[in-house]
């Protein structure tokens, strides 16, 4: 069975089996925030019957960024009447320019969710969000903030001030390294500074994928991103090729590597 573990009052959160990945409850005195809806349908399902075990007040959903298993059951929700929050730019990648084409490059990547993956009805957020918005969940004001691109083109955090709460999607992952498929790496950095510039050394982190962490893992990460940066313009400055600047950084080889080499093409763009 489905459950979310309540680490501040009335903020909730699951990881997921698949994938160690977070979903969190936000729940107000009027209203309740779902932020990121998991991979499939059926997760989903069993996110929401979560949810309902805690609280049936009605409902909205914020997107932390476009990725599949971020948004992938917002059909769920959304047939529950509930508004979807998320960034200009999610709202144009789940939408039908680029929605199908990333949905099946991700059933390609993840073949044991394929079928699943193709059930989906990609419903890309309705609400969106620029730089920055609240959400009233009825005497709990919550923070919607873009502080800028970093893992993805759209990144928002949730901030939950009266509970000393972070959401921060993949900006900040515990379980793994960050992942840089689609991000940028020159930017991310100056991304997570703003960040925890919001943060307090007592303030509860949940992160994308893993543990809930605190402020003192997130400098650590940015000190990381931070470094990588450093190199890919050091690299590019001195027409380095990408693997050996990747060798040097401190993700695994595999991971830098696609960093680098998007770092670069952000470089020499005209």
């Amino acid at each position: 069975m489905t459950v979310l573990h309540e680490i501040a009052s009335g903020v909730h959160v699951l990881r997921h089996k698949v994938l160690d990945v977070t979903a969190t409850l936000i729940v107000g005195g009027e209203s309740a925030l779902i932020v990121d809806t998991l991979s499939t349908g059926a997760q989903a399902s069993d996110l929401l019957a979560a949810v309902r075990r805690i609280t049936d007040l009605p409902l909205a959903v914020l997107n932390t960024h476009h990725h599949f298993d971020h948004t992938f059951g917002n059909f769920v929700f959304a047939g529950e009447g509930a508004p979807i929050w998320g960034h200009e730019e999610t709202a144009v990648l789940l939408g039908p320019q680029h929605g199908p084409t990333l949905c099946a490059q991700w059933q390609r990547s993840y073949p044991e969710l394929a079928d699943e993956l193709a059930a989906v009805v990609l419903t890309p957020p309705d609400h969106t969000i620029r730089t920055e918005a609240v959400v009233d969940l009825g005497g709990r004001p919550v923070e919607l903030r873009h502080f800028g691109r970093g893992h993805s083109a759209g990144d928002v955090v949730a901030l939950v001030p009266d509970a000393d709460v972070a959401v921060v999607g993949d900006l900040i992952e515990e379980s793994g390294p960050p992942q840089f498929d689609d991000a940028y790496p020159l930017e991310w950095p100056d991304t997570v500074a703003a960040l925890q510039s919001r943060l307090t050394p007592a303030t509860s982190v949940v992160p994308g994928h893993g543990k809930v962490v605190d402020a003192s893992f997130v400098r650590a990460q940015h000190e990381q991103l931070a470094a990588l940066a450093w190199l890919i313009r050091e690299g590019d400055q001195d027409g380095a090729p990408a693997e050996r600047v990747a060798a040097k950084a401190p993700f695994p080889q595999e991971l830098s590597l696609q960093a680098v080499r998007r770092g670069y093409i952000h470089l020499n763009q005209p």
